[in-house]
């Protein structure tokens, strides 16, 4: 199933549980396919990240690193 086809049936589930209410099984393969739409979009996001570099003021190109995660404070 391609990223168009995921997002037609969520945008199909969207609109029956607005109108008439979801079954469990449905509530499931709603969630299953958000999920599919976020990790997709997440790799499409990363896979951009990783090919941008930045260019300072002398034109050097550095490629953008990843930030480490943040560590809660209490």
């Amino acid at each position: 199933m391609d990223l168009n086809e995921v997002i037609a049936q969520i945008n199909v589930l969207a609109k029956k549980a607005k109108t008439q209410g979801l079954t469990p099984e449905e509530l499931s393969q709603r969630d299953a396919l958000r999920r599919i739409y976020i990790d997709a979009v997440k790799a499409n996001l990363t896979g951009q990240l990783e090919h941008t570099y930045l260019v300072d003021e002398k034109g050097n190109k550095r490629k953008l690193e990843r930030k480490s995660p943040k560590k809660d404070t209490p």
